[in-house]
Parts: C-alpha cells; sequence; structure tokens
C-alpha cells in the first residue's frame, strides 16, 4: 500500500480503540507496518482486524502494560523481530484519575503520572535506540488542552493537567537532545474529543453540550482528526517541524465560559 508512510514502521500505544485504532487504521491506509498494543485484548484484537480487513499490516500484543519496563522492552523487541526495525513511535495510550485536589488519593495522583508520562519514557528509553540504528524517526507524544487551560480546566483534573504539561515540558527537552540523531520530536494537543473514553458522559446531552460550550467550533472532535495531525508529523511532509505542538481542539482556547478537560 504506496503511501506517505509507504515501507515505514510505526509502533502506536493504546490501539485499542478511539484515538489509537484511527491513527493505526490511518497509519496502515498510509503504508506503514504498525505494531500497536494496549491493555484490553478484546480491542485490540478488534483493531487488527479491521486494518488486515483493509489490506494493512499490523501486529499488536495485548494486554500489555505500559507502566511496566519490561513490558515495554518486549513490545520494542517484538517490533523490531517482526518488522526489522522501527520509524515511527506515537505515544498515545493514557490512563488518568480525577478528583478534587484535596481528596485526591497519592495512589490516583501516582497512577496517573505512570499512565499518562512515566509510560512515554518508557517506550521512548527502549525505542531511541532502534530509530538511531534507521539513522533518525519520528516521536510523536500526545498531550491535552487541560495542560494549557489553567483556571479553566473544568475541576478535579489535577493530575492529568499536571501530567500531560509534563509531556509538552519532556517532548520540548527531547527536541534538542535527539535533534543529534536526526530524531525529530513533536506533540499533538487534543481537546474534547469524541471517543470511548468518555462515551458514558457525553450520553448525557446537557453534559455534551456543557464539553462543547467554550469551543469555537460548536462539536466534539474526532478521533480521526487527532490521527491526521500525527499523520503529518509522521510523514516526510514535516521533514523540517521537529518541537512543535498541532492543538486539535476547536478553537477552545479561543472560546469563552468552562472547558472539559479533554483526552
Amino acid at each position: 500500500m504506496a503511501g506517505r508512510l509507504a515501507g515505514k514502521v510505526a509502533l502506536i500505544t493504546g490501539t485499542g480503540g478511539g484515538q489509537g485504532r484511527a491513527a493505526a487504521r490511518l497509519f496502515t491506509q498510509e503504508g506503514a507496518s504498525v505494531i500497536g498494543c494496549d491493555v484490553k485484548t478484546e480491542g485490540a484484537a478488534e483493531t487488527v482486524e479491521m486494518v488486515r480487513a483493509a489490506g494493512g499490516r499490523m501486529e499488536s500484543l495485548a494486554p500489555l502494560d505500559l507502566t511496566d519496563e519490561a513490558q515495554v522492552a518486549r513490545w520494542v523487541a517484538f517490533a523490531v523481530q517482526t518488522f526489522g526495525g522501527v520509524d515511527i513511535v506515537y505515544n498515545n495510550a493514557s490512563a488518568p484519575r480525577f478528583g478534587p485536589v484535596d481528596a485526591l488519593s497519592l495512589e490516583d495522583w501516582n497512577y496517573t503520572l505512570a499512565n499518562e508520562i512515566t509510560l512515554i519514557f518508557l517506550v521512548v528509553k527502549h525505542a531511541v535506540p532502534h530509530l538511531r540504528a534507521r539513522g533518525g524517526g519520528v516521536i510523536i507524544n500526545t498531550a491535552s488542552s487541560v495542560a494549557l487551560e489553567g483556571a479553566r480546566a473544568a475541576p478535579g483534573g489535577a493530575a492529568h493537567a499536571a501530567a500531560k504539561g509534563a509531556v509538552i515540558a519532556l517532548s520540548n527537552h527531547l527536541v534538542g537532545e535527539l535533534a543529534r540523531d536526526n530524531i525529530r520530536v513533536n506533540t499533538v494537543t487534543p481537546g474534547v474529543i469524541d471517543t470511548p473514553a468518555i462515551a458514558a458522559s457525553t450520553a448525557i446531552p446537557e453534559v455534551r453540550e456543557s464539553m462543547t460550550a467554550g469551543l469555537a467550533i460548536r462539536r466534539m472532535g474526532r478521533a480521526e482528526e487527532i490521527a491526521h495531525a500525527a499523520l503529518y508529523f509522521a510523514s516526510d511532509d514535516a521533514a523540517f517541524v521537529t518541537g512543535a505542538n498541532i492543538i486539535v481542539d476547536g478553537g477552545g482556547r479561543q472560546g469563552s465560559g468552562s472547558t472539559f478537560a479533554g483526552f
């Protein structure tokens, strides 16, 4: 399948549904061979079936805990063994917990940081030697508009905001550290995206309205729209782009009123 990613091998985390599934389908349509993973075995398998039915190349490991370094190392090694190397790393997976800052447990705080920033560190750590071996590559990290909203963010997301802010900071640091290896590092920052993670909330009309009230484009984003932003960074169209952050939030920072802590 010729395309913008023809001949490339992409690691994508969290391919069991939502934005990860959309990215796996799009990247393979554009010619990449994808190695996915997820904690959700059934969802991960469904994504592989969808990709293969469309003629794409994809393998996956599930269940896989990205906060466990041994499992991350095994996943990256599996990618290299299966497809011969790694060209693109798309850190999509995340799993926050919410609660008022004065009631949030240390367990939930640590869980959020582990599942939103530590997992990115571990994947990057184990993937960089293989990107370097290919003569360079691309790392795409997923932040969230909640990291940029400050006082406008919905309450209860302190750990989520801190972790996603750390994603942006880590990405900015890696730009300089990895430039000499010809590795580009960029960030995609979604706003309110209609994914299974928030399906229970969006099923309530009043909640759905509150989520989009502060957006210039008065609707929720689609997972495919995030995937297309990631595709740009992954492709040679962005060969001179590193240290960039595409904010895909429907103009949420330009709107008024409260905004929802998007995923």
